[in-house]
């Protein structure tokens, strides 16, 4: 936990609640933390869905106050639609979510408590559209600090991972309309309140009926894909995220990508600011985001800009665990990104090995569909049973290949890439890459991994049917990545032709032919940078005092677990979603969650597959108890996904909204 700061160089006036205009007449809502006696200031905008008021308040505070008192006005915004804001919303980063986020910063900086500039800040969503509102160019938006977020919303979001369904987009879907149908508060709104309400209810529909009519890489997934044309974003970046965190990747490729200044840092966090985190060390960085806005908007000489365009944290090897509450390693810097200095390493499969130089032959693999199983999440949190388990127990359905025991050590910084020649017996067919370190006991832990759908060979936009037994050359990338393998380890390469359930099966059990041959499998090798020893160190994490929470215990909600029937060969797989119970007695609300997503399917059969999704939110206040209750279900055929939702919202026990949606949709070639 950050060491928490009261002293700082001003004093921090709070607006709880900001009504602000948009050219239409919808009106977002803000909270803002204002510096006292400060004059005209630059102003930092934090734009998210997520309920400023009974969301993220508990969290907003620390970060929002700690940059204001250090002479910052900043906002967290309400999205149209979402929490105290007018309006409603129907998907993520759409057309209208960023433009009013250009009006918001219009508007923020013709206010007579700032100077006119204005940073975006913000996580995850809060990432991505900070980057998506940067390349419309809004003049008055200077800097962007966007932590665990993507620049490609097809490739690699929580959608499609390389061309694959994901496990979590109808996950992601259930919980997002779980959490647009809480009300706003009467305090703010007086009796509209329940207007507001009604309206954004009875609009609120799953959003992953949009995303499974858009499989391939269409315009839809073009838009706010900031990849398609980095040279849209002119203003400075700060890159942030971790290597357990599912968007490390895009931090690598944006400092290749972007013309205009850009840093790049990655820790060993998952998906949280690196103040707080749940896997350490964390480090002072709010002190850092000083930094960066104090050079950029301030227009003082901090050094941040003199380091090294890439501090990442180069992990060590660790035994196969599904929770880590730190990671050993050290800080090491890149001065540019690409590196010159690292270097590829090829190899070659054949015979179970890995070699320096290519031999001829072939390899087959129809992996079954318990492969996966020790796969963990994708998006980790940082919480119990979200890292993948000992990577033997799938390689005992996968292709393997090791190398030697390595007679050093050698470290790996950036991303592994698989060519392959590769002939499918059936016309859709997908492959999981794994690159594992193995110990000399045998354990084998998961550095890194990347999917591909076989018949987005030629591209996520252009998919085709294989023509079976023919082969076609296609190129896995595996995630971005850390990490150095001890002397005496070796690295294996786990080919699998199924991942459930972290990828939707293809329809037909496939069988794949590689051709050994012309597949080769390369490594970013980083040779020692002796001025890693001289990098600056973080100072110590440090955050505002947070706004009170009261974090009851809550209900246990269901197990993170695999069940397998041995009879019948069906495979359950668990995860747990957002159990809590917090009351914020300030404002007199108290809310309650519990999630659960299940994901079943039967050996032998990939049209078995289903997900199913329930969630359960309760807010209760002086004037009532307001319940959302939805579950989600997506099963399949040859030819089709069927997915099937209901929600039923109660107020004081009274149902007064239940919707149900029922639609198949066909499947393109997944």
């Amino acid at each position: 936990m950050p060491a928490i700061r009261t002293d700082f160089p001003y004093q921090v006036e709070v607006t709880e609640n900001l009504f602000i205009p948009l050219p239409d007449g919808t009106r977002l809502t803000a909270k803002l933390w204002k510096p006292k006696a400060a004059g005209k200031v630059p102003a930092i905008l934090e734009y998210l869905p997520y309920r400023k008021h009974d969301g993220t308040r508990g969290r907003d505070q620390g970060l929002h106050m700690y940059l204001a008192g250090h002479g910052y006005a900043c906002l967290r915004v309400d999205i149209r639609g979402c929490g105290e804001s007018e309006g409603v919303i129907d998907d993520e980063y759409s057309a209208v979510e960023l433009a009013d986020g250009c009006d918001l910063i219009g508007w923020i900086a013709a206010q007579d408590w700032c100077d006119g500039q204005v940073a975006m800040i913000g996580i995850s969503w809060g990432g991505f559209n900070g980057l998506q509102i940067a390349a419309l160019q809004p003049p008055a938006l200077k800097t962007v600090i966007a932590v665990g977020f993507t620049d490609d919303r097809y490739a690699t979001d929580v959608h499609y991972i390389g061309g694959c369904l994901s496990k979590d987009n109808i996950d992601w879907s259930g919980t997002m309309v779980a959490g647009m149908d809480l009300p706003p508060d009467p305090a703010l709104h007086g009796p509209r309140w329940r207007d507001i309400w009604l309206e954004r209810i009875t609009a609120n529909t799953p959003w992953g009926l949009i995303w499974m009519r858009h499989q391939r890489r269409d315009e839809y997934w073009r838009h706010g894909s900031v990849c398609e044309d980095f040279s849209r974003i002119r203003i400075p970046v700060y890159a942030v995220s971790g290597w357990a965190d599912n968007y490390s990747e895009a931090v690598p490729r944006l400092l290749a990508g972007m013309t205009a200044p850009c840093r790049g840092l990655i820790g060993p966090w998952a998906h949280s600011f690196p103040q707080d985190v749940t896997v350490e060390p964390a480090i002072g960085w709010l002190q850092e985001v000083i930094r960066w806005c104090d050079h950029w908007m301030k227009h003082r000489d901090t050094g941040i800009m003199q380091e090294p365009a890439l501090r990442a944290w180069m992990q060590e090897s660790v035994p196969p665990k599904t929770c880590y509450a730190e990671r050993p390693g050290r800080w090491v810097g890149e001065v540019e990104w690409p590196a010159p200095r690292i270097k590829d390493w090829q190899l070659h499969p054949a015979a179970g090995a890995l070699r320096d130089k290519p031999q001829a032959g072939t390899a087959r693999i129809c992996s079954p569909l318990w492969v996966g199983m020790a796969a963990g999440e994708v998006g980790r949190y940082g919480a119990d049973a979200d890292w993948p388990t000992d990577q033997r127990e799938d390689d005992a359905g996968s292709l393997v290949w090791v190398t030697d025991p390595l007679p050093e050590r050698l470290e790996i910084l950036g991303a592994p890439k698989l060519r392959l020649q590769v002939a499918s017996d059936k016309p859709l067919a997908l492959v999981a890459a794994r690159l594992n370190d193995v110990s000399p006991d045998g354990a084998s832990t998961r550095v890194t991994v990347g999917l591909m759908n076989l018949t987005h060979w030629q591209g996520h936009d252009r998919p085709q049917a294989l023509t079976p037994g023919q082969l076609v050359d296609v190129v896995v990338e595996l995630d971005d990545i850390a990490h150095a393998f001890p002397a005496g380890h070796r690295i294996a390469l786990s080919l699998s032709s199924s991942y459930w359930p972290i990828a939707w099966p293809s329809p037909e059990t496939a069988t794949l032919t590689l051709d050994l041959g012309a597949t080769t499998l390369t490594l970013p090798v980083r040779p020692p940078r002796p001025e890693d020893a001289t990098l600056r160190p973080f100072d110590p994490p440090e955050a505002a005092p947070n706004t009170p929470v009261i974090h009851h215990p809550a209900e246990p909600g269901h197990p993170r677990r695999v069940i397998r029937d041995l009879l019948s060969g069906q495979i359950t797989v668990d995860f747990p979603r957002w159990t809590y119970d917090h009351e914020m007695p300030d404002i007199g609300i108290r809310q309650r969650s519990t999630g659960h997503a299940r994901y079943i399917i039967t050996e032998g059969d990939p049209l078995s597959a289903v997900t199913e999704t329930a969630y359960r939110v309760e807010q209760i206040r002086a004037d009532g108890v307001f319940v959302h209750e939805s579950t989600g279900r997506m099963s399949c055929d040859l030819t089709h996904f069927h997915f099937a939702a209901e929600i039923v919202i109660l107020e004081n026990g009274t149902e007064i909204h239940r919707r149900h949606w029922q639609e198949a949709i066909p499947r393109d070639h997944i």
